[in-house]
Parts: C-alpha cells; structure tokens; sequence
C-alpha cells in the first residue's frame, strides 16, 4: 500500500480559512476513486518560519491508481489551493510505501 503525504504550512493569516477549505477538499480527493481513506493531522512542532504546519495522509489503492492520480488529477486539484493561498502556504509531497501494520485490541 502507498501513502500519499501532503505537508503544509500555513500562514496564520489565513489559518482558519485554510482550515475548513481544506475539510471540504480531502472528500474531492477521495471522490477520484484512487485513495481508500485520508488523515488530516497537525504536526507538533514548532515552526521556525512560523505558521502551523499539517500533513494530509491519503492512502492509496494501489501504486496504478497514485499513477492515475497524478495523471489525471494532482494538477487541478493542487491548483485549487495555490489561486486560494498562493504564497500563504507552503506544500510538499512525499510517498510512503506501507511495510507491515501493527495494531493493539483492547477487550
């Protein structure tokens, strides 16, 4: 399985805005068929440059359908953002190749 990751850093400026756009965003990833879920965190650091920075984890359906994605639909998504925020946010994107999962049950 791979993970799409999607950093950002978002200028405080325009925190909140970017914060409920980007809730209303994840579901038009996720209606591109190529993901089976996505994560939205905010990572616990301080920034340097400021900002508060947070990190969208898409997982994909497979490597084909990542492909697909950026083929057929990175560039309009990703377009969205950066007419909305320009130069108030800073993204990168990295790719995870899932190894094993682990996990605990408590019953």
């Amino acid at each position: 399985m791979i993970i799409y990751n999607v950093t950002v850093n978002i200028d405080e400026s325009i925190h909140q805005e970017w914060l409920n756009w980007i809730k209303l965003h994840i579901p038009k990833v996720l209606a591109t068929g190529k993901f089976v879920e996505a994560k939205l965190t905010r990572v616990l650091v301080e920034e340097e440059m400021g900002g508060t920075t947070y990190s969208v984890q898409y997982k994909a359906i497979s490597r084909e359908a990542l492909d697909s994605y950026y083929a057929h639909d990175a560039n309009r998504l990703r377009d969205e953002g950066l007419k909305r925020f320009a130069d108030k946010m800073l993204a990168f994107r990295t790719e995870l190749e899932v190894i094993d999962e682990y996990s605990v049950s408590f019953n």
